[in-house]
């Protein structure tokens, strides 16, 4: 554990890996989403990180040709630790210094489909796609695998929706039902249809 808090233990560094769970991410990337982390600081965690064979240097996609930061094979086995670590804080009392406005849906998103039980997408291989204000990214799920990423999806999604951050929100607790959220005027299918939009947040139930 000791070691462990080596090299994960200094401020900003599981927000980084945290980030990387969404999928690969450019340095200006990483520093748009981690503004108060600066750039020192973020160059210095990413080259202990790259030291330590957590993350590496991968070639972007698309026709950029600005190095991403994805993680290894070591750095995919935080992603389970780093979910539960998440769930946990949902116990701790608010404080009041975090600004609720700074919520995101990918992250929401990322925390649902690390607690999503595999039987709830066995034999289901799909891509759900969601624009939150003003994010975008997409759920991969291939028979039991769920994978949130950052960006659009680049192969077809099975449906794309648009929703508000209270509607997403009310879903993922299970306040409100995709048929609710539709009839309520805060989610709008761009793609798809209802029974997709269904399907989504079965596999996206979170039970606590």
């Amino acid at each position: 554990m000791a070691r462990a808090l080596d090299v994960l233990g200094d401020r900003w560094t599981l927000l980084v890996i945290r980030e990387l769970l969404l999928g690969p991410k450019r340095f200006k990337d990483l520093l748009a989403r981690l503004a108060a982390t600066g750039t020192n600081r973020l160059s210095e965690r990413l080259a202990t990180l790259v030291d330590n064979g957590v993350i590496r240097q991968a070639k972007p996609a698309g026709a950029s040709n600005t190095p991403a930061y994805e993680l290894t094979e070591l750095g995919e086995q935080l992603r389970k630790p780093m979910i539960a670590l998440g769930l946990w804080g949902l116990a701790l009392p608010v404080d009041e210094r975090i600004d609720p406005c700074t919520a995101r849906g990918e992250l929401i998103a990322l925390c649902l489909a690390g607690a999503s039980s595999p039987e709830a997408s066995a034999g289901l291989r799909e891509v759900y796609e969601f624009q939150v204000g003003q994010e975008v990214f997409h759920i991969q799920v291939n028979n039991g695998s769920v994978l949130p990423r950052s960006g659009p999806s680049r192969e077809p999604a099975d449906v794309k929706v648009l929703l508000d951050m209270d509607t997403f929100m009310a879903l993922a607790l299970r306040q409100l039902t995709p048929a609710g959220a539709l009839r309520s005027g805060g989610a709008t299918l761009l793609h798809g249809d209802r029974q997709a939009f269904a399907r989504a947040f079965k596999v996206l139930e979170y039970k606590p």
